[in-house]
Parts: structure tokens; sequence; C-alpha cells
């Protein structure tokens, strides 16, 4: 249990635009909390693509990279396969000074077309490196659908094997009407 002055002290040791940012997420939780369910009635398809991709990473440096530990790097991709499509991204990194561990997560826009269908939507990345053992997690976002995509979800997973990536993305899309 938290005594009240210990309370009082950290939020008095604690920055105000940290207080604040950590208000509204509180707000914007309990708004995402009551909002109705609005995804697309009907039914699903599941499915399973797979193909090849080229990245380009552009690291994005502030000012000088030793002033902040954390980089900050560009993602443009061109996909080919199941899924035909370009991404925009941006990606934040971190290696520690143990050998093999580092993390990273990113957002990237995917447009182009699923299986014959078209539209755009977002992939969140969020991976750990510990000491060389890889966990990696790409989701599709909840509604970032649109067009022909609209109502899809999804994981996505990346293989990289003599220097070529490969993916395979496991998805549901509502029926095509």
């Amino acid at each position: 249990m938290i005594r009240s002055e210990t309370a009082a002290s950290f939020i008095k040791k604690t920055s105000c635009g940290a207080v604040l940012a950590l208000a509204a997420l509180c707000l914007s939780l309990s708004t995402i909390a009551q909002t109705p369910d609005t995804a697309p009635k009907g039914k699903t398809m599941a499915n399973h693509a797979t193909g090849t991709f080229e990245v380009k990473l552009a690291p994005q440096n502030d000012g000088k990279p030793e002033d902040s530990p954390i980089g900050r790097m560009l993602i443009d991709k061109q996909i080919h396969g199941d899924l035909e499509a370009t991404t925009k991204g941006q990606m934040l990194a971190f290696s520690t000074e143990v050998k093999g561990s580092a993390g990273y997560v990113a957002m990237e826009r995917v447009t182009g077309t699923l299986h014959g269908r078209t539209g755009t939507f977002v992939l969140q990345h969020s991976a750990t490196m510990n000491r060389g053992v890889p966990q990696l997690s790409i989701t599709v976002v909840p509604d970032s659908g649109t067009g022909q995509l609209t109502g899809l979800t999804g994981t996505f997973d990346i293989q990289i094997a003599a220097g070529k990536h490969s993916y395979t993305f496991d998805y549901t899309l509502p029926e095509a009407q």
C-alpha cells in the first residue's frame, strides 16, 4: 500500500507533462472501453499470405547520434507476393552494451493489394532480442483497414534467411460484398 504522502511526493517529483500524459491515457482508455463495437458484421474469412520484401531503413539523427541513446529510422518497404504493397513508417530502436540485447518499436502504413483486395492498413511492431534470442510481434492495428481491407485483423511474421526477407501474414477479413 502506498502512503498518501509518498504518492504526493511522487507527483511533485514527476514532470507535469508526464502526469498530464498519464491522465490523458487513462481518460482515453475509459472512452475506448465505453465505445460500442463498430466492427464490420457478417462472415469473415481466415487467410494466409506469403511473399518477399525489400526494406530500406534511413537513420534520422536530430543532432549528434550520441545525444540520444535511442535511434530513430524511417522505414520504406516494397512487398511482393500475396500482398503487393509499399509501406512507409517509423522505428525507434535501442541496443544495449550486452551483445545481442536490443529492442525496437515501429508503426508502418501499408498501401496495396492483399489477395486481390485493395486498401491500406497499419502494422504495429514490438520486438526484443535477449542475448540473441528474438521475440517479435507485428499486428494489424484494430480498425486501421480502409477500402476493401476494412475490418482486417491479423499477425505479420518476418523471416530472414541468407540476407533475404520474407513474410507470412495470417489474417481475417470480412467476406467481400
